[in-house]
């Protein structure tokens, strides 16, 4: 017998015999050591003894307090009030237990969702149901500052892997009761709790059954992490360009649902999934509305200018010293010549082999230990580089451009963008070394026919560019001041387009 068929669990109702239910328990827990259960007995009236056991999983529960409350001296109307089990149980949850959330529960397959979710469990013997008791016992990291999307001037605060907490965030930064966090349970083994958030009556109801119909779609077997929902809801499969936007900051998730878009948080982990997303949004940063809009306009119009490099570079850098040299000034001309000369590679071979180092010091600079990890990538990158200049394996001039091309990458505050970048500098970087300026020219063209066809849950991704939209241009490429910001994006679906209210 394989462990799935083991562990399965049963939705059968619960049994009146207290000893029956302990053991479909251990057997169908399979004895695991965690689960730990502590019987009692408590008279009841006459000669009547009522038997009970409390289960909880080591580790997730705090139960000293149930236990404390279960066995202490009851009121007088105890023996009066309780003539069966079912009225002990009863006087239990209103009289005993009365602090805490408390859920009846009747079959064993909610029995085993609660008691793993950390739970305690109270049985007694005669009842047909039992008792869960929220005694969660939380051992997760404390609510720190985001590694990921630091910022300078901002909130400090970051989502964590408890849901309950990420979800209290969002409470805090919106004080109010349209609000709504609806709740539901994904991946069939591990029953992993998952957040939809969203303001009623700013989001789009369409926007808002799509996620609901992508999501009941999902049918997978473990969600440990937010991106094996991802995946599934995205609208585009095989593209490089993320369709869906994450960020562990409980501000910018706060500030993408007053614009009408829709949260989702999942359990064990700090990144939170937004949609629907567009292209502008992965180059937006909280930091651009935390500072004078004069500032922040020329961080996002740098941020854009970093992305065309990170793409563009190397593959410029190909078509020209190989396809076009006449376009290049003659004193850097013959610099780049004198250069090559003796160098048994050409450009794109160059350009290849040095790209594919860096992102070999950049995937060991992250799984390295944090102490030593940044030291080894920029020496790493500093040695490797200057000594295949000596040995002449690559010019100078490449192990410039691809520094360049390595820093405007890292200026993208969206992650998963860069990632992108990366991607497709290597298919123009092709297309320059086949065709030159004309091969560069193509790819920029295929690529921007690509992201014209993507949709993120039927809004465009190039919007407000295409389709143009005038009055989304104040929060695109530039940041306007907040006084001109009255309207919510036309680009992103939603019933109510004010946001201001103008003081008279």
């Amino acid at each position: 017998m394989n462990s799935t068929t083991r562990g399965h669990c049963s939705s059968d109702s619960l049994s009146l015999d207290l000893k029956t239910n302990l053991e479909r328990i251990r057997s169908d827990i399979g004895n695991s050591c965690d689960i730990k259960c502590r019987t009692f007995h408590k008279k009841g009236p006459g000669e009547r003894d009522y038997k009970g056991a409390v289960l909880h999983t080591e580790g997730l529960a705090d139960v000293r307090p149930l236990l404390q409350a279960v066995m202490s001296r009851y009121p007088d109307d105890y023996e009066e009030r309780c003539r069966d089990a079912d009225s002990f149980v009863t006087y239990l949850t209103d009289s005993v237990l009365s602090d805490g959330c408390i859920e009846e529960i009747t079959t064993y397959d909610r029995l085993f969702v609660l008691l793993l979710s950390g739970y305690s469990i109270m049985l007694v013997d005669g009842a047909g149901k039992g008792l869960g008791v929220d005694t969660i016992r939380l051992n997760a990291r404390p609510v720190e500052e985001p590694n990921v999307q630091a910022v300078v001037r901002g909130p400090r605060e970051g989502f964590t892997e408890v849901l309950s907490w990420n979800t209290s965030m969002l409470r805090r930064k919106i004080k109010n009761p349209n609000l709504w966090i609806e709740s539901r349970v994904m991946g069939v083994q591990t029953q992993t709790m998952v957040a939809i958030a969203y303001v009623k009556g700013i989001v789009s109801e369409e926007v808002l059954q799509e996620v609901y119909a992508r999501l009941d779609r999902v049918d997978i077997d473990s969600v440990l992490e937010s991106n094996y929902i991802e995946e599934f809801i995205q609208d585009k499969q095989f593209t490089a360009f993320p369709t869906v936007f994450n960020t562990e900051r409980p501000d910018v998730v706060a500030a993408q649902l007053l614009e009408g878009r829709v949260a989702i948080l999942v359990d064990g982990t700090p990144f939170a999934l937004v949609v629907p997303a567009l292209f502008t949004q992965f180059f937006q940063s909280s930091e651009d509305y935390y500072q004078r809009f004069d500032f922040g306009t020329l961080i996002r119009m740098l941020r854009f200018g970093a992305f065309i490099l990170a793409i563009v570079t190397p593959s410029f850098y190909i078509a020209v010293t190989t396809f076009q040299p006449e376009l290049l000034p003659t004193t850097l001309l013959l610099n780049l010549a004198s250069q090559r000369d003796g160098v048994p590679f050409p450009a794109f071979i160059e350009a290849l082999v040095m790209e594919v180092v860096f992102e070999i010091l950049r995937e060991a600079s992250v799984r390295m230990p944090k102490t030593i990890g940044q030291s080894i990538s920029i020496v790493g990158t500093l040695v490797i580089g200057e000594a295949a200049v000596e040995a002449g394996l690559v010019t100078a001039g490449m192990v410039i451009v691809v520094s360049i091309t390595a820093i405007s990458n890292f200026v993208m505050p969206a992650f998963n963008m860069g990632i992108a970048a990366r991607i497709e500098r290597f298919f123009l970087m092709a297309m320059s070394a086949t065709f030159g300026l004309y091969g560069l020219f193509l790819g920029i063209i295929l690529l921007i026919v690509r992201l014209s066809s993507l949709r993120s849950f039927g809004v465009p991704y190039l919007a407000p560019f295409a389709p143009l939209r005038y009055r989304d241009q104040k929060d695109s490429l530039f940041r306007a001041p907040f006084p001109w910001l009255r309207r919510r994006p036309d680009s992103v679906p939603a019933p109510h387009r004010l946001r201001t209210r103008r003081v008279r």
